[in-house]
């Protein structure tokens, strides 16, 4: 049996086939020491990972560098996820990141980074998806604790920035394991129900346990399922939850998703009163024009003489009749022209006139005009027609 030969470029994708399903290799865990790292202008970053005996070539794209919190330094020890596979233009096998966290910094940060990674990849964090914040609000749904100080902070901000809306309160726990169900449940109801335009939910600071509830991936679906515009208000400035992603608008405090949530009162009567004193300087600038107009068209000759007008216009009908009159002859001479020429014509044509010069016509019985002496015969009466008069005869004799 003759042995099949591969080209350099099968044997490529025959390895990157084998790795591409290889289960394995298309979400693996990998710790190793940053060497070679380079950050090019198009935002990709290339790196090695290695360890005493070996090392991987690296890649992570632009999108996923985006996602990093840290700076990656070469020495640096780090756990990455992400798939190996083979580029078949070189035929050297690499590990494309997806998520790259410190080593040693603990469970929760890599489970942090691999429910990010995944929601990501499932579009739970596309801008495209997010909506908009309502201008002015109505009823405001806050899912947290009743307990807490945040809940404190933000009624007293939205009453004093907007006091028409309306605050509703859905008091849930926001730390423990029950908390992830109570919060999802809760935006989840104030969505079917419309109990608010928009929904605030989050907590006051804490550690990165105490606020894990709002990192949880029942309440990024909910949050993300939700029909009704979203804030996310977890901890304070440097705090980052999934939560944070996947709302429509993230709040670095409590007290600062009050403050988005509704406009300010102090600057919507600033607005309106400067809305106002546009307005009025518009109306009284189109009034002024008005009146110039008028003054305008008060001051013309129609309006200080009323019988100016009927006197220019009976001059221009007595131009229109003249010139009017003028075609009229010119038309009716034209025309008695054409007519004397056309007569002249006709008369010139008229059988009469060939007759006045000593011709006759002769017509038979059945008043033929006789063009040959085939069309009669001895003893037929004809009619002879002169120039003046005429006669009736007998034919006597026919000659050829």
């Amino acid at each position: 049996m003759e042995q099949h030969i591969f080209g350099v470029t099968e044997v490529n994708e025959l390895v990157k086939l084998l790795l591409d399903n290889e289960p394995m290799l298309q979400n693996i865990c990998v710790r190793g020491e940053l060497s070679n790292y380079k950050m090019y202008p198009s935002g990709h970053h290339y790196f090695s990972l290695k360890d005493q005996e070996g090392a991987i070539r690296c890649v992570m794209f632009k999108g996923s560098a985006m996602r990093l919190r840290f700076r990656p330094e070469n020495g640096m020890k780090v756990v990455v996820t992400g798939r190996v596979t083979v580029f078949p233009r070189d035929g050297a096998y690499q590990l494309y990141c997806n998520t790259m966290t410190p080593e040693g910094v603990g469970d929760l940060a890599v489970a942090f980074e691999q429910l990010k990674a995944k929601l990501y990849a499932e579009g739970l964090f596309d801008p495209a998806h997010k909506k908009p914040l309502p201008a002015y609000p109505e009823k405001i749904a806050v899912v947290t604790s009743s307990a807490g100080a945040a809940v404190h902070d933000m009624i007293r901000i939205l009453r004093r920035r907007y006091p028409i809306a309306k605050v509703i309160l859905l008091p849930v726990r926001v730390q423990g394991v029950e908390a992830p169900p109570e919060i999802a449940g809760a935006i989840r109801y104030a969505d079917k129900w419309k109990i608010g335009d928009v929904i605030i939910t989050g907590r006051g600071g804490g550690s990165m346990e105490d606020l894990w509830a709002f990192n949880d991936e029942r309440v990024a679906r909910a949050i993300y399922n939700c029909e009704t515009p979203v804030i996310s208000a977890v901890g304070h400035e440097p705090d980052v939850t999934i939560s944070d992603f996947v709302a429509d608008a993230r709040a670095s405090t409590p007290s600062n998703a009050a403050e988005i949530a509704v406009p300010d009162q102090v600057e919507l009567l600033r607005w309106l009163r400067g809305a106002g004193e546009r307005m009025e300087q518009s109306e009284t600038a189109r009034l002024e024009a008005l009146r110039r107009r008028l003054d305008t068209l008060a001051a013309k000759r129609v309006m200080t003489d009323q019988m100016a007008y009927v006197q220019d216009k009976r001059m221009e009908l007595v131009h229109v009749q003249q010139r009017l009159g003028d075609l009229s002859a010119g038309l009716l001479a034209r025309k008695r022209q054409s007519f004397a020429a056309l007569a002249a014509s006709l008369d010139a044509m008229s059988p009469l006139k060939v007759l006045g010069r000593g011709y006759a016509m002769a017509q038979n019985s059945e008043g033929e005009v006789l063009k040959s002496y085939r069309g009669v015969a001895p003893g037929d009466r004809v009619s002879v027609t002169l120039g003046e008069g005429g006669f009736t005869a007998k034919v006597e004799e026919v000659r050829a």
